[in-house]
């Protein structure tokens, strides 16, 4: 498979770096080579299977619609873009192009949300009350991060909650903490995943990228994937 890599920094060489462990061929274009999108030209996209992204939440937005509107195949990292995603979905079905994007590609991330849902659910009736909190390392640019505003959102449809805090903090090299809190009249449960390493978002993203290039046209959440991988 040949697959483009968007993004030079600490995630997206590593995504590389897996691509190519699973036998992928890989090219990789960082942000000075990659200014406005300009090298996404058309024959240049159609020389891969699939794109994946790991670049910033400035840059992505251009990326997706120079890669989509040439029917591409995108595999979206980046976080702090998803107020553009309902035009991104209408660009990828008109062009027969995929997309599928998540806030993380970590399964046990995955597999924590499942169990906030499970958590509000049962402890919402009883009083609890429920804040988020994250910590990231100090060059990450979105605040709060896209997985602790998807945890927010898994907390509200399972509790029919409203108002749920995030505190987030910048910290050193902290490669991402989240964690949910709920607070009863005597107790305190926390549900946490801590990631002491890039090489799970790394290996997701490129399952995800291998499930993509099976698929016809549409656009995917990996939430609702990441089980087939």
């Amino acid at each position: 498979m040949r697959i483009l890599v968007l993004g030079h920094g600490k995630t997206g060489k590593l995504v590389a770096e897996v691509a190519a462990e699973h036998g992928h061929s890989v090219h990789v274009l960082d942000a000075k080579e990659n200014k406005n999108a300009a090298a996404l030209t058309a024959p240049f996209v159609a020389g891969f299977d699939v794109v994946i992204d790991f670049t910033t939440p400035e840059a992505v937005v251009s990326n997706m619609r120079a890669c989509l509107a040439n029917g591409a195949k995108m595999v979206i990292g980046t976080t702090g873009w998803y107020e553009k995603l309902p035009d991104m979905e209408a660009l990828a079905e008109r062009r027969g192009a995929s997309l599928l994007h998540g806030t993380n590609f970590s399964v046990g991330v995955q597999l924590m949300l499942q169990l906030a849902g499970t958590m509000t659910k049962e402890l919402k009736s009883a009083g609890y009350a429920f804040a988020i909190s994250e910590t990231h390392h100090e060059t990450k640019l979105d605040v709060p991060s896209g997985t602790a505003l998807t945890l927010r959102d898994t907390v509200k449809l399972a509790g029919g909650i409203e108002d749920i805090p995030v505190y987030s903090v910048r910290h050193g090299e902290a490669v991402g903490l989240h964690v949910l809190e709920a607070t009863g009249n005597g107790d305190k449960l926390l549900l946490t995943h801590e990631s002491h390493s890039r090489k799970p978002f790394a290996e997701g993203a490129v399952r995800a990228a291998e499930w993509l290039t099976q698929q016809g046209p549409g656009v995917y959440d990996f939430r609702d994937i990441f089980t087939k991988l």
